[in-house]
């Protein structure tokens, strides 16, 4: 057991004696920044250019996949080009989950450029570059570069110069080595644990789809008679059951029972008032519960805006998979939803429609009927289009609460993965902290 003193610095703690308190900045040479540079124009000044989107923080290396080329003149390739053990840092950009300031190891990007969003850090000869890179894991992981964030628009900053002062204790070159080898090791470790749970999460969510694929488009009787559905990709279905469209399933003795949403801008958006739906509001099958956008009644008279009521279905025209839906719940007595979204007001049975829509015949469906380029959307009209099976009302109620059952059985093995994810994602954090800064001595 090795000796211990205090470092001094709060989020650090006790560090082995003998390790030395630096500024971060002197494990670095001197920071450049990056340069987004012109088109690519097919010519020799033609170079990738990595972006903050192909940094991947777990590896701590970049992405693999095809990635941005762009022109530069000769002197910023020779000035900016990657050499090879250098660090490239996010210094603007981020978010609420994942603030800016993560970095990225250089190895395999030499003769690349990155982009002005970007500062490259060349790191000293005296320091071993992987130590570097999990110490800087661990900085943004203990969020130490939270109080380096500035923000005054909707994008993130780091001010990066002030983050270099911060004191920090390593050890020796050949201890950092040590160090950055054995969690080479054990991260390697950890991650096919995460991936193995991910890869069964996978396995479920496929599962999932495929029996509710079976129960809204077989039933539940195995030996119930078949008839030909007249849709290539169902085949057959049980006699009894109807092939109609969405736009027929709307209780037309109500009022605006199959309606676009409505156009808001963002400054009518209030903090007060009528609860305002978003796309992002739709899961599958699911009412996401996020946001917090609501219209001033004033507001809503002034546009004219319709209501949408608790048990009504919503869909998504935008964003796969398109045409999601889920039920309103009955958290507000009434709602203004977007302008991507269609309201359905039915008597049917809704969890049945809403799992008919998970499957992936309407999947299919859906995706046929969508247009669009950059970003594809279903409109109204062609939502209507779309064809669904319709089992007996009667039916319709014991499929659903055959799939309430079933999902959840499913859904909470989900959960039970997802947690198992979490308690691995921590305990690789904690063990990176506990070795960098040499509370965990390599044996």
């Amino acid at each position: 057991m090795r000796k211990m003193k205090d470092s001094g610095i709060a989020w650090i703690g006790e560090i082995p004696e003998g390790w030395e308190g630096i500024r971060l900045k002197e494990l670095f040479n001197k920071k450049q920044g990056g340069a987004w540079g012109d088109e690519a124009k097919e010519n020799e000044n033609d170079r990738v250019c990595i972006r903050v989107a192909d940094f991947d923080f777990e590896r701590q290396a970049a992405k693999e996949g095809q990635k941005t080329v762009r022109n530069y003149n000769a002197d910023v390739i020779s000035k900016l080009q990657i050499q090879g053990n250098e660090l490239l840092i996010e210094k603007s950009g981020g978010g609420e989950k994942t603030p800016v300031g993560r970095s990225i190891l250089t190895d395999g990007l030499k003769g690349n450029l990155y982009a002005n969003f970007i500062d490259k850090l060349p790191i000293k000869k005296a320091n071993y570059p992987k130590y570097v890179a999990y110490y800087m894991k661990t900085l943004y992981q203990n969020n130490i570069v939270i109080p380096y964030i500035k923000q005054t628009t909707g994008i993130q900053n780091l001010d990066l110069e002030s983050l270099l002062f911060e004191i920090i204790i390593v050890p020796q070159y050949i201890e950092q080595q040590q160090i950055a080898d054995f969690l080479d090791k054990k991260c390697a470790e950890i991650d096919k644990l995460i991936e193995l749970q991910e890869s069964m999460i996978e396995k479920l969510k496929e599962y999932k789809q495929s029996v509710i694929t079976q129960a809204v488009t077989k039933g539940l009787d195995p030996d119930v008679p078949l008839k030909d559905s007249g849709i290539e990709w169902i085949g057959k279905i049980p006699e009894g059951w109807t092939v109609v469209r969405i736009k027929n399933l709307p209780d037309y003795s109500c009022p605006n029972a199959f309606i676009d949403g409505d156009w808001i801008e963002s400054t009518d958006i209030s903090d007060e008032g009528i609860r305002y739906i978003t796309t992002g509001n739709i899961g599958d099958g699911i009412f996401k519960r996020q946001g917090d956008g609501y219209i001033l009644d004033e507001t809503f008279q002034r546009l004219n805006c319709k209501y949408a009521y608790p048990e009504d279905i919503v869909f998504s025209r935008l964003n796969a998979p398109y045409g999601r839906s889920c039920i309103l719940p009955n958290d507000e007595d009434k709602y203004v939803v977007a302008v991507d979204i269609v309201i359905l007001r039915t008597s049917y049975n809704k969890k049945y429609i809403c799992y008919y829509t998970q499957c992936q015949h309407y999947q299919h469906d859906v995706e046929d009927f969508s247009r669009g380029t950059a970003m594809k959307r279903i409109s109204r009209n062609n939502l209507g289009l779309v064809k669904i099976l319709l089992p007996p009302l009667e039916e319709q109620h014991q499929i659903a609460d055959y799939l309430d059952k079933k999902c959840a059985e499913i859904d909470d093995l989900i959960k039970l993965k997802e947690q198992k994810i979490e308690k691995l994602k921590e305990y690789k954090k904690s063990l990176i902290y506990e070795y960098v800064t040499g509370k965990k001595e390599v044996c």
